[in-house]
C-alpha cells in the first residue's frame, strides 16, 4: 500500500504529463483500513447519526460492504450535514459535515490525490497540505520582503471561495493529471451531493466544495494551483522586470513587486483571471500597498500578523510582525465568552481547559518580536479571569493577591516566544 503511492509520487514527480489510470483499483479493504487511522474518532457525525465508534465497533465488515458498493457501482455519497460557525464580526461560515462512511471514502482518495499533486504544487503554496503550515507561509513572506527588492504589495480577498469552485473547471483541471473515470465520477458524486441545511430544507450545490469534507481542501488547493499559481508563475512573474512573488495559503494570499507599475497591472488582470474560473474578488478587500522601506506608517494583514517595516537596534530597516489588532479584539472576545460560560467550573478542570487553549494560542502567536503583542494579551486573559471568577458566587472571592497566588498555584501559561509546531493554531482564540 505504502509502495504504490510511493509509486505514483515517483512517477508524478519524474513525468509531470502523465495521467494517471486504474486508481479507483486502490480502493479495497487494505487501503481503506489504513485509511480508517487518520480519521478524527472524536467528530461531529453526519445527517445518519453514525459516529466513528459506531462505525468502529464494525470496521472490517463496514469497510467490506462498502467496498463491494464501490464494485458494482452501488455507492452513493449521502446529503451533508450543514451547521454554521461564527466568523466574526456577525458573520457565520457554513461547514458541511459528511456522513463517517464518506469521510473514510474521502480520506482513501485524497491520500492518492496528494501522492500526485505534492509532486506538481508550487512553493509558493503552503495550505491544507502535509508538513507545511500557516506559520511557514508567514515565515517564507516574512524572508521574501525583509531581503528581497519589494516596495509593493497587493492584497487580495476572494469572496466565498470554498462555495463557487466552479465543477466543471475542477473536473478539467484533475483530468490533467487523472485518466479514470471512475474515480473523477466518484469526486463528482461528493461534489454533487445534496445539503441539508439547519432549517430541514435539501439544498442541490451546482459549485462549490463544502468546507468541512475530508477531500474538499486538496479540491480547493487543485483549482487555485491552476487558476493562480501556475498562472503568476508562467505569465506574470516572467513578464515583470523586477522582482515579483506570491505566497498562498488556501485562499488567503499575497503578492509583492517591486515595481509599482507591474503591481498595477497584476492587480487588473487578477480579478479578469479569476474571474475566468467562477471567483470574485472582494473590491473592499483588495488592495495595492505602498511596502518599501520608508513607509512605516503602511502594513498589511496576513493570516493574523501585520507585516510593517520599522527599525532594528543599529537603526536598520527591520520587518516586525505582530498579532494583527483585529484578530487580538477577536481573540479577546472569544476568551471573555470562554470565561463567562466555562467560570463555574472546578478550578483544577477550569486551568487545565485555559492552560491548554494558551499553549495553543503561543504555539501560533508565539515568534520572534512579537513578545509585546503575547503580554498584552496575557494581560487581558488575567483580567477577564479574574471578573468571572468573582462572579461565581455573590460574593467576591478574590482581591488581586489571592488571584495572583492562583495563578501560580494552577502555574498558569505565562506569554513565551517557542520553537512552533508546523501545525494551524490549537485554539479557538488564534
Amino acid at each position: 500500500m505504502r509502495t504504490s503511492l510511493e509509486g505514483i509520487a515517483q512517477k508524478a514527480k519524474a513525468q509531470p504529463e502523465y495521467r494517471f489510470r486504474n486508481l479507483a483499483a486502490m480502493l479495497d479493504e487494505e487501503f481503506l483500513t489504513a485509511s480508517w487511522r487518520d480519521i478524527k474518532k472524536n467528530a461531529a457525525y453526519g445527517v445518519d447519526k453514525v459516529s466513528a465508534a459506531d462505525y468502529e465497533e464494525n470496521l472490517a465488515e463496514n469497510i467490506r460492504a462498502l467496498v463491494e458498493r464501490l464494485k458494482r457501482g452501488g455507492y452513493h455519497a449521502r446529503l451533508v450535514k450543514r451547521q454554521y460557525i461564527p466568523k466574526g464580526e456577525g458573520k457565520v461560515r457554513p461547514l458541511g459535515i459528511p456522513v463517517i462512511e464518506d469521510k473514510l471514502l474521502q480520506r482513501a482518495v485524497t491520500r492518492i490525490l496528494e501522492a500526485i499533486y505534492e509532486q506538481d504544487f508550487l512553493r509558493c503554496s503552503y495550505g491544507y497540505r502535509p508538513n507545511v503550515g500557516a506559520l511557514d507561509a508567514v515565515d517564507k513572506l516574512t524572508v521574501k520582503l525583509q531581503f528581497g527588492q519589494y516596495n509593493f504589495v497587493v492584497e487580495a480577498d476572494i469572496q466565498s471561495y470554498f462555495d463557487n469552485l466552479d465543477h466543471e473547471w475542477l473536473i478539467r483541471m484533475l483530468e490533467e493529471r487523472i485518466d479514470d473515470q471512475q474515480l473523477i465520477q466518484l469526486i463528482q458524486k461528493w461534489l454533487k451531493a445534496g445539503v441539508l441545511d439547519t432549517d430541514g430544507q435539501v439544498l442541490h450545490p451546482t459549485a462549490g466544495t463544502p468546507q468541512g469534507g475530508v477531500i474538499s481542501p486538496i479540491l480547493a488547493n487543485v483549482y487555485l494551483h491552476y487558476a493562480l499559481d501556475v498562472w503568476f508563475h508562467q505569465v506574470v512573474r516572467p513578464s515583470c522586470e523586477g522582482e515579483a512573488c506570491l505566497i498562498r495559503y488556501a485562499d488567503d494570499f499575497v503578492a509583492a513587486f517591486e515595481n509599482q507599475s507591474e503591481a498595477e497591472r497584476f492587480y487588473k488582470a487578477l480579478g479578469q483571471r479569476l474571474g475566468k474560473f467562477g471567483l470574485k474578488l472582494a473590491a473592499e478587500k483588495t488592495r495595492i500597498i505602498p511596502f518599501d522601506r520608508t513607509q512605516s506608517q503602511s502594513g498589511f494583514d496576513f493570516l493574523g500578523f501585520e507585516f510593517r517595516w520599522g527599525k532594528d537596534r543599529a537603526g536598520k530597516p527591520h520587518l516586525e510582525r505582530r498579532t494583527a489588532p483585529k484578530k487580538l479584539r477577536k481573540s479577546i472576545q472569544s476568551f471573555t465568552e470562554w470565561s463567562r460560560q466555562n467560570r463555574n467550573l472546578r478550578l483544577p478542570n477550569l486551568f487545565r481547559q485555559l492552560n491548554a487553549k494558551l499553549r495553543g494560542y503561543y504555539n501560533y502567536y508565539g515568534i520572534y518580536g512579537n513578545g509585546r503583542s503575547l503580554h498584552r494579551f496575557f494581560q487581558h486573559v488575567t483580567e477577564i479571569l479574574y471578573k468571572w471568577l468573582n462572579r461565581r458566587s455573590q460574593r467576591h472571592s478574590f482581591n488581586w493577591d489571592s488571584f495572583k497566588q492562583l495563578l501560580d498555584r494552577f502555574k498558569i501559561e505565562r506569554p513565551h516566544i517557542r520553537k512552533r509546531p508546523k501545525t494551524q493554531p490549537a485554539t479557538g482564540w488564534a
